[in-house]
């Protein structure tokens, strides 16, 4: 084990035995406004015990340092360094290939100790960074199987930023310049030869796309799948036309896997139509509708729920997942959600099926 890979495991295994403490009573679910956040808590999923929590973001009495960011008026809170291990959240099964992951939106904002409200995660700030690890934590237990797993703490953008494109527009590129920071950190450091499949969620996957575009030839080579989830991928052009292909099927590799779920073509989170999709229960690009029996809900206790048959199918026009046979009470996001829309259930839903078809992909692409 190198240096680099020393630090970052002492630091992953500091983490879990500071969060160990820190959730050991967590025997609730709670609720918050946030995308994925239900860490592992009183499930069992194919043997594996875990906590699923989802953590309220606290308000701040006092912060590190913070300076504005360039052509704003925002503060920033200290830019992580991916060289401190504590900045990641890794998982090394000694795999073959590994996932990248770029988290969703765990932050909401928050006031500083003067009242000015912070737009952005501070990853140095324990409140803060619980629900981002809880993301990590759940997203690596349910899809990674014996890849290795890599994911950073990034300042990602609250999800009040997202009630308008012109704060979306300003605020996104520092959670982009952080990724994109700690991606090349990670090709230099943390895997300079292994293949990779990408992964994000919402806000992560928008991130990942962009780090999809700028990618060169050599770094390309070696990556299994994109998987933008929860996400419309406008229509590719220029050099995004040779980054960004379309999954076609369950096995194809060096393409980009895309999906959102609703009840009906009227529930649609984002406007217009993505430039692809496929079903992730049977990777097919046309209406031919697939069967999913799994629990519904993360929020629940598996021993507590029954099993939902649902039929899912994409509708080529809209290119939306229709889901029917959903029977939980949804959790609907703040400020942007919809009745009847699956946006937080994107990952869950499907974790089997995205569990196998990562694992296909690199089979497929060793050989």
């Amino acid at each position: 084990m190198s240096k680099k890979e020393f630090l970052v495991e002492r630091g992953k295994r500091k983490e879990e035995r500071d969060y160990s403490a820190a959730s050991a009573s967590a025997d609730t679910v709670y609720r918050s406004n946030h995308h994925f956040s239900f860490l592992i808590s009183h499930y069992s999923l194919k043997g594996i015990s875990y906590f699923v929590a989802a953590v309220l973001t606290g308000v701040l009495s006092s912060g590190c340092s913070f300076k504005a960011h360039s052509g704003s008026a925002d503060v920033l809170p200290e830019a992580p360094d991916y060289a401190d291990s504590t900045q990641w959240y890794v998982t090394q099964r000694g795999g073959v290939a590994d996932i990248f992951y770029v988290i969703s939106t765990e932050t909401g904002d928050y006031p500083l100790a003067d009242g000015t409200l912070c737009h952005y995660a501070d990853t140095h700030r324990d409140s803060l960074r619980l629900p981002m690890r809880g993301e990590m934590v759940g997203v690596d237990t349910l899809l990674s199987g014996r890849l290795n797993f890599f994911s950073p703490y990034y300042r990602q953008c609250s999800l009040q930023t997202f009630s308008n494109d012109s704060l979306t527009e300003t605020r996104m590129p520092v959670a982009v310049d952080d990724v994109r920071s700690a991606f090349a950190y990670y090709l230099t450091y943390l895997n300079p030869q292994r293949p990779f499949v990408l992964a994000g969620f919402s806000q992560g996957a928008e991130i990942m796309l962009q780090l999809l575009r700028e990618m060169d030839d050599k770094t390309f080579s070696r990556l299994i799948a994109a998987y933008a989830i929860g996400v419309n991928v406008s229509q590719p052009s220029g050099a995004d036309t040779c980054r960004i292909l379309p999954a076609r099927g369950a096995d194809d590799t060096g393409v980009t896997i895309c999906y959102n779920s609703v009840r009906d073509t009227t529930c649609a989170l984002w406007p217009g139509r993505s430039a692809m999709a496929i079903n992730p229960v049977n990777w097919r690009t046309d209406a031919q509708p697939a069967t999913l029996i799994t629990e519904p809900s993360p929020l629940l206790p598996m021993t507590e729920q029954k099993r939902d048959t649902m039929t899912v199918a994409l509708d080529p026009a809209s290119r939306l997942l229709l889901v029917s046979g959903f029977t939980a009470t949804d959790y609907v996001l703040p400020l942007i959600g919809k009745e009847g829309n699956y946006h937080t259930r994107e990952i869950w839903l499907y974790r089997d099926q995205l569990r196998d078809n990562i694992q296909l992909r690199s089979r497929k692409f060793k050989k």
